[in-house]
């Protein structure tokens, strides 16, 4: 059995979930202390794509990055590097499809972190910086946690945006997901199924541990409010 969409897909997942968590993060943190109007505004741009199709997504993104586009062109004439029809170019395509997710779980524990404890510390001196590393993200972490699980999980199945900039090259641009819409499209009902086990084996582990992270951190609030 040729493990290369497995792995394809792996590889993809964890760099586009690095890419949304920071991303996501700072994206979440301007956006609560914007102005209303502005948040309003930055809330709809950001979130646009969960409710796109992702064909449209992909759509869009031949016509950002397509090899006759300025941008598609540019990067080829500067760097001598194709932005689609390699496998590297899913990663764009996952970091659209899936960054909402990340976004809006992470703006959720932002609006529902108590202000009182930055304001507490920064007037024993600490730095903005300090209280947000330190004060801000520990005291959000689940939902943060949470936002990163569920990027993972979406890039990690992304289907219809990754097929129209990638395509299907067998050992090479290959995912799970294209990989099983192949094997079905050919009569290979036997191979799809088989993947399809593989995705469905992979997707409960990540929800068993995102339930894990969720709870361990309620027995941690629970020791800390007892303390």
């Amino acid at each position: 059995m040729d493990w290369y969409p497995l792995i394809n897909s792996v590889r993809i997942a964890l760099i586009s979930t690095v890419i949304v968590f920071f991303l996501g993060v700072w994206l979440a943190n301007a956006v609560v202390r914007a102005p209303r109007v502005v948040k309003g505004v930055l809330d709809v741009v950001l979130t646009l794509p969960l409710v796109l199709p992702p064909t449209v997504v992909g759509y869009l993104l031949l016509l950002l990055l397509g090899p006759k586009r300025p941008l598609g062109m540019l990067v080829a004439q500067l760097l001598n590097l194709k932005l689609t029809m390699v496998w590297y170019a899913a990663i764009f395509a996952t970091v659209v499809v899936s960054f909402p997710l990340m976004y809006r779980t992470t703006r959720g524990a932002f609006e529902s972190f108590d202000q009182t404890l930055a304001d507490a510390a920064l007037t024993l001196g600490h730095s903005e910086r300090w209280v947000f590393w330190r004060v801000k993200m520990p005291s959000c972490a689940q939902g943060i946690m949470a936002g990163g699980v569920l990027a993972f999980a979406r890039a990690l199945g992304e289907y219809g945006a990754t097929a129209m900039i990638c395509g299907y090259t067998p050992g090479y641009t290959a995912t799970v997901s294209t990989t099983v819409y192949q094997l079905w499209r050919t009569g290979d009902d036997a191979g799809a199924l088989t993947w399809v086990l593989v995705n469905l084996a992979i997707s409960a582990v990540v929800l068993l541990a995102m339930n894990l992270l969720e709870s361990r951190s309620g027995r941690a609030r629970g020791r800390g409010a007892r303390a």
